[in-house]
């Protein structure tokens, strides 16, 4: 299946027919917004619960930060902690239709994860190549459903555009970042978030950014809508990538409209280090039509961020997911948002996988033997001299 354009090279997006087309009754995500997915019908063989994720009222933060209503779009309880099983699903769908026996992916560690799962639902063999750095926990995710997982040394962007050619000669079907039917599945967030919302819009959602996939989706999505009638003003759109990697944030700025592969990336926020995205020129040029912006955060920034979100919130999130509290707090900083609009953040993976990078001498753990443990409970809550944090 064709992936890129061969005269720009630039991702290809489905194209719908121009008919009528409604948000149906159903209960999972796929069912719901079939008429606007590019499958015929949904095969509930495949379905492993992704979708219909919470919004939840970031109550605390808001208040604490003076923000307009903001709110997370949950994704860290799709079946694999993350946003990606949103446009698996709908590409393995893509994948049995076609007869297909072999599929894989190149990946920073979600949606390895994520294709390999599927992968196994689907009883179709998966290879799986990650980066060099991909965490030990995100490297089991994608190992234990049976995937080919493969560490790959070597330029990340040049593995994702090589590894088309390898599916060709082996005869696998590498459902990347961009694969049109994996953005397609990526819509549903956005669905849902209209469906929440109803009947406004929120006045803005924020989404981390790496490949420019995911973005593209929500903000297809949202166009849909509109072109179907089933609303009239949307969101803005905010793009947040990590300030060690941020080839697309860097062109905005600059105005470019086509960026530059970014380097050697350097960021805790492993998930979106990807130096030359495939998306990331259609990503510029859609949100610069919507009137959004891509913008770029601190290590320093997002670590606090995930830690607030954690402290505050209970969300334990990514560093990648935590860019979008960080964005808002800039964003907010610069008159950015629109007064009392509620804003959505979109939490794309659980901080279990990756607790390498979280910073440990935040955390609250105690020893103590079992007769000296009342004596630590009263210190602890302040009726005694306190007992140092055990983690250093």
């Amino acid at each position: 299946m064709t992936q890129f354009c061969p005269d720009c090279g630039e991702p290809l997006l489905v194209e719908l027919p121009p008919v009528r087309r409604c948000i149906r009754n159903g209960a999972t995500a796929l069912s719901r917004y079939l008429e606007f997915l590019p499958i015929s019908e949904v095969d509930k063989a495949l379905h492993l619960g992704e979708g219909n994720t919470p919004l939840l009222p970031l109550n605390r933060l808001t208040k604490r930060f003076h923000l307009p209503p903001v709110l997370v779009k949950n994704e860290m309880l799709n079946p694999t902690a993350s946003f990606k099983d949103r446009g698996t699903v709908v590409s393995v769908h893509m994948a049995k239709s076609q007869g297909l026996r072999r599929i894989g992916t190149v990946s920073t560690g979600n949606m390895a994860a994520s294709t390999a799962a599927y992968g196994a639902r689907a009883g179709m063999e998966t290879f799986v190549l990650v980066k060099e750095d991909t965490t030990k926990e995100k490297l089991l995710s994608a190992a234990a459903p049976g995937a080919r997982v493969v560490k790959v040394e070597g330029d990340y962007g040049e593995l994702g555009r090589q590894s088309f050619a390898l599916g060709k000669k082996h005869g696998i079907y590498f459902m990347n970042s961009v694969d049109p039917f994996r953005v397609e599945g990526y819509k549903a967030t956005a669905f849902e978030i209209f469906e929440e919302f109803q009947p406004g819009n929120p006045g803005s959602i924020v989404v981390p950014v790496s490949s420019g996939g995911h973005l593209i989706g929500l903000m297809k999505a949202f166009v849909e809508l509109k072109e179907q009638g089933l609303c009239t003003d949307l969101p803005s759109f905010f793009g947040v990538q990590a300030r060690g990697c941020a080839p697309i944030a860097r062109a905005f700025t600059e105005g470019s409209l086509r960026y530059r592969e970014w380097g050697i990336p350097s960021t805790v926020a492993q998930s979106i280090s990807n130096p030359a995205p495939p998306g990331g020129n259609l990503a510029l040029r859609m949100i610069r039509e919507l009137g959004g912006e891509v913008l770029a955060v601190s290590d320093e920034e997002i670590l606090s961020a995930q830690r607030l979100l954690a402290e505050e919130e209970g969300l334990f999130c990514l560093p990648a997911s935590a860019t979008t509290l960080a964005g808002v707090l800039d964003l907010q900083g610069r008159g950015r948002l629109a007064s009392g609009e509620p804003v959505v953040l979109v939490a794309t993976g659980s901080g279990l996988k990756n607790l390498r990078v979280f910073p440990a001498k935040h955390g609250h753990v105690y020893a103590s033997s079992l007769p000296d443990l009342d004596r630590l409970i009263a210190s602890l809550t302040g009726l005694s001299i306190s007992v140092k944090n055990t983690i250093e």
